[in-house]
């Protein structure tokens, strides 16, 4: 009975502390900040005692850093005959489960390019083969990029390219912008494979990046390149040079289908295309002619080609007109597309642990001393071409690396050089299969595969080798930073950049060249003047004039991404699918009020820097929230976000 009232009396002098304690850190005067120097993160009260040490920030993980991929499985050492079998076991099923998983992921983006091509194929031979438009050099960069948009494939680009120099329609001068196009084109598959990892933020940002990264070098490629060479020609100087200082022949060993022959036995047994018809529309010839083959073996009876056996691909054989079994092959291959990537990143998360995961971390992404530290990106870049060469498409060897680079496996640094590797691998497997033509064709086939080659060449020279000319790498983690906050972005990335602006710019040259030139001077002028002031302002804001030196002073939708977030959101909460893409990134993307909109599209910053005010106002946030959080009701006052 006395224990009783002993343990009575201490709990309530206790709660008449805590009572004193809460009421004192709820006090306004407790965060009066003794300096502005934004490296000192203390808070006391007025009277200078320190009544109160406020709990320490958590420390901020860079989401940029590869994560640690550990092992928590028992030792092998520990584990009995009959669970080391199972292991072996399982392991070896891993291994045959990702193999196939791999086989039917290439399949899948063999049966997006057909489905592509039924759906646009035609309309894209019609758009390409209008001479007149082409002669405008930037009109012929984004139909090359809406060309290989739509049929999923940059050899098919260029080998349409190549047969309109052959039949005399365009030039090779002509050609080459359309060569540029379809090397942009041809990175929207690995793009649209990231799209599968959105539902984590982190890996999405890595993933977003590692894909985007292809895309920022070819477009800043093209922005340097493209005025050269139609002020000076250089592309098709040294290329004409080049064919001419040989007498080259017609080899018919040289093409090369080594991945083909895997994937042909399963992918024919689907749909089988004929892809002579877009050359042929291209020219001008048959308009109507079909794209689903329907003769897979003909002979020749007094100069007449006779069937001899017709194809039972099972699409060809439904009898479904072209767009109905594009799209339904469409549907198919974006199922199996998206099926497979899931189960490869969950088996790949499975299995990159333990030592697989120190030899990884000791190797792929280990920093090297100099003179190693510029080596090791060179090897990378040799080792991007030849599996470029072996699997005959960059478009599959760099869609294989974004999940890789997604959980982590792969950084941006590694996976840029790859990238640029499987670029020259591509050009090459060109160069193989231009050898294959035909002896009237050889030299201009030649001169556009080699143009191919030298114009990435260029890019690399220009993007490479100094460290600080590595733009896109800048550009493509700054991308990845907003989609990982507004994961609806990369479909308007997407969009944006594959489809909407090539067909506006494809449009606006059918109005004619004074419309063309007039508003597109216009939007260049405004563009460049936009990313002049972006520019100073980052580097010397004292520079410009006071209201110049943010974007405040413009409507909030002109300069953030927040009022079209919230209608997206708005529209998006209806729909329950969605629901994965819209949650805020963190507790304090919702509840900061005090704390500074961190969404802010700028050029050159992937994040922003707090004054010494404003980093107060974040710690006294937090000091307030972790009091709500024990129990208080104080609530701090929203102020108005600021947005550069």
């Amino acid at each position: 009975m006395a224990m009783d009232k002993i343990v009575g009396s201490l709990n309530k002098a206790n709660e008449t502390k805590l009572g004193r304690n809460i009421a004192q850190i709820s006090s306004p005067a407790m965060f009066t900040p003794l300096k502005t120097d934004a490296s000192k993160d203390s808070f006391v009260s007025s009277d200078s005692s320190p009544a109160f040490s406020p709990p320490h920030k958590p420390h901020e993980v860079d989401p940029w850093e590869l994560p640690e991929l550990q092992d928590h499985s028992i030792p092998w050492s520990e584990l009995d005959a009959w669970h080391k079998f199972k292991r072996i076991f399982v392991v070896i099923a891993k291994f045959l489960a990702l193999a196939t998983l791999l086989y039917l992921f290439i399949c899948s983006l063999d049966f997006l390019s057909s489905a592509f091509r039924l759906v646009g194929g035609k309309a894209a031979g019609k758009v390409i083969s209008n001479s007149e438009l082409l002669q405008n050099p930037i009109v012929g960069l984004m139909i090359g990029v809406l060309v290989t948009v739509l049929v999923q494939s940059s050899s098919t680009s260029t080998s349409i390219a190549v047969t309109m120099v052959a039949s005399d329609l365009i030039r090779v001068r002509q050609a080459i912008p359309i060569v540029m196009g379809a090397n942009i084109g041809t990175s929207v598959t690995n793009t649209i494979v990231s799209l599968m990892q959105a539902t984590d933020r982190n890996e999405f940002r890595r993933a977003f990046a590692a894909a985007t990264v292809h895309d920022m070098f070819n477009w800043l490629t093209v922005i340097v390149l493209l005025p050269l060479e139609v002020t000076f020609g250089y592309l098709e100087l040294i290329t004409s040079k080049l064919v001419d200082f040989k007498d080259w022949k017609q080899e018919s060993g040289a093409k090369s289908e080594f991945l083909k022959k895997l994937t042909k036995p399963l992918t024919d047994l689907v749909v089988k295309l004929d892809k002579n018809v877009l050359k042929v529309i291209a020219t001008g010839g048959n308009q109507t002619a079909s794209l689903l083959q329907e003769c897979c073996k003909t002979k020749n009876v007094n100069n007449t080609s006779i069937c001899v056996s017709k194809c039972g691909a099972l699409l060809n054989r439904t009898g479904l007109s072209e767009s109905v079994a594009g799209c339904v092959l469409l549907a198919i291959s974006l199922f199996t597309l998206c099926l497979c990537l899931i189960l490869i990143v969950k088996l790949l998360h499975s299995m990159l642990k333990g030592k697989i995961a120190v030899i990884i971390k000791k190797y792929i992404n280990a920093e090297y001393k100099f003179p190693w530290s510029h080596l090791i990106g060179y090897m990378a870049l040799f080792i991007g071409c030849v599996m470029t060469i072996l699997v005959q498409s960059s478009s599959i060897f760099t869609s294989a690396l974004t999940p890789l680079a997604g959980i982590g496996v792969i950084s941006l640094e590694r996976i840029y050089p790859l990238t640029l590797g499987a670029n020259i691998g591509t050009t090459t497997t060109g160069i193989l299969a231009a050898l294959t033509a035909d002896s009237r064709n050889l030299r201009n086939t030649l001169q556009l595969a080699f143009c191919h080659l030298f114009f990435n060449i260029s890019g690399i020279l220009l993007f490479y080798p100094i460290p600080f000319t590595r733009f896109p790498i800048t550009l493509a983690r700054h991308l990845g930073n907003i989609t990982a906050k507004y994961r609806w972005f990369s479909i308007l990335y997407l969009v944006l950049m594959f489809f909407l602006i090539p067909m506006f710019v494809f449009l606006l040259s059918l109005a004619g060249k004074v419309i063309f030139f007039t508003v597109g001077g216009i939007i260049a002028l405004f563009l460049i003047i936009v990313i002049a002031i972006n520019v100073i302002q980052s580097k010397k804001p004292s520079w410009l004039p006071l209201k110049l030196q943010n974007w405040n002073w413009l409507p909030l939708w002109m300069h953030s991404l927040d009022p079209l977030d919230g209608l997206i959101i708005k529209v998006g909460e209806r729909f329950s699918f969605f629901s994965c893409c819209l949650q805020p990134a963190s507790r304090h993307d919702t509840l900061t009020g005090l704390r500074t909109n961190q969404s802010q599209i700028h050029i050159l910053e992937a994040a922003r820097r707090y004054s010494a005010t404003e980093t107060h106002l974040m710690i006294a946030y937090d000091n307030v929230a972790f009091l709500q959080c024990n129990g208080t009701n104080s609530s701090p006052h929203k102020s108005e976000s600021t947005h550069l």
